[in-house]
């Protein structure tokens, strides 16, 4: 499959992802363990956001209002923000691989928001408003030194080596959940050992307001420095030397960039737990169709990575009803085979 070339092919594909986006945002609130009509969801908004003065029935306003829209706010900030990170790291990287799940990064985020989920019992109790803040300033802190570590010790002479960053992901993957074993078999008690198990498989059903707000917000500030970064990556695909000769500030603008998409990635599994493989195939699916330009590849991963949040949530509450199946699973099944078909891809690039 060619990727388009017209300037308006590809915005018109853009604008097909933003309705993608919506018409799942819409089934979501709509559909569910009690299905609500549209205009009953319509009304709902319009209530709450003071445009209209008929109050709706309590049961639609709950459902709605409280838990439904909040959940589709999430998801689709959750798959934006994954997707912007993982097209950034595979651009700054200069590897189609570079997904935060695979090469440690998520995993990295969820040692240090265990560590602040069993320190929120204990340490900071003690401390006044600091326990609220604990999980997503630890899941950050622990992705950003992740990310750090998995580019010093892949790059060979300013290039990531493939073999080098899949086999630190995998230790630290590893470590990771020997950290996560480790403190949950010694530290936690049975409540935190039931909320981190569900935690560190990915979920969206504990989504609130204030966390989806607070993901919304650090992906839109994320977004938009990302988005003015669109030419640097560019250039950083023709090697770091190349880059500064055209202009670019390497080293400022490498280290903030790893900087914004390990803060997003933190955000995201402090909300939510380890969602895999979405940055992985979302860029890789825009850039098949909008081409390698990330002043294209970066919207399109953001709108097309809120779609398939979206549809994946849609499926994650529908699939095995009344139950629920956890979104990281879903993400995982539908994941893992395309990171193999891309795996032996690359082993037919270098058998050439």
């Amino acid at each position: 499959m060619s990727p388009l070339r017209s300037t308006s092919a590809r915005s018109t594909l853009l604008i097909v992802f933003g309705v993608l986006s919506l018409l799942a945002a819409g089934a979501n609130l709509v559909f569910g363990t009690a299905d609500i009509e549209l205009g009953k969801v319509l009304q709902v908004i319009a209530y709450k956001l003071s445009l209209i003065s008929t109050e709706p029935d309590a049961l639609s306003r709950t459902v709605i209002w409280d838990l439904r829209l909040p959940r589709v706010i999430l998801a689709a900030s959750v798959g934006a923000g994954l997707s912007l990170s993982g097209a950034v790291m595979q651009g700054l990287f200069r590897n189609p691989l570079a997904d935060p799940g695979i090469i440690g990064v998520s995993s990295g985020a969820a040692a240090g928001g265990v560590l602040a989920i069993l320190l929120g019992g204990t340490l900071l109790s003690s401390v006044p408003h600091l326990t609220e803040y604990a999980l997503p300033t630890f899941a950050i802190l622990g992705g950003v030194g992740v990310t750090f570590l998995i580019y010093r010790l892949s790059s060979i002479g300013g290039r990531t080596h493939i073999a080098t960053m899949l086999l630190t992901g995998i230790a630290v993957n590893a470590l990771a959940a020997a950290l996560i074993g480790f403190a949950v078999t010694r530290f936690a008690d049975d409540a935190q050992i039931r909320s981190i198990t569900f935690w560190t498989l990915g979920s969206l059903m504990g989504a609130t307001w204030q966390s989806a707000l607070s993901v919304l917000g650090i992906t839109i500030l994320g977004a938009i420095y990302m988005l003015r970064q669109g030419r640097a990556l560019n250039a950083f695909l023709l090697g770091e030397s190349e880059a500064f000769q055209l202009g670019v500030s390497v080293q400022t603008v490498k280290r903030l960039l790893i900087f914004a998409s390990a803060a997003l990635v933190g955000i995201t599994v402090a909300a939510c737990g380890i969602i895999g493989f979405v940055g992985l195939v979302v860029p890789h699916m825009v850039r098949l169709t909008l081409g390698p330009d990330h002043r294209w590849l970066l919207p399109g991963s953001i709108v097309l990575g809120a779609a398939t949040l979206l549809v994946a949530d849609f499926g994650a509450r529908t699939l095995v009803a009344p139950a629920e199946l956890q979104i990281g699973i879903l993400t995982a099944l539908i994941g893992g085979p395309f990171f193999l078909g891309l795996l032996m891809a690359q082993k037919r690039k270098f058998s050439l």
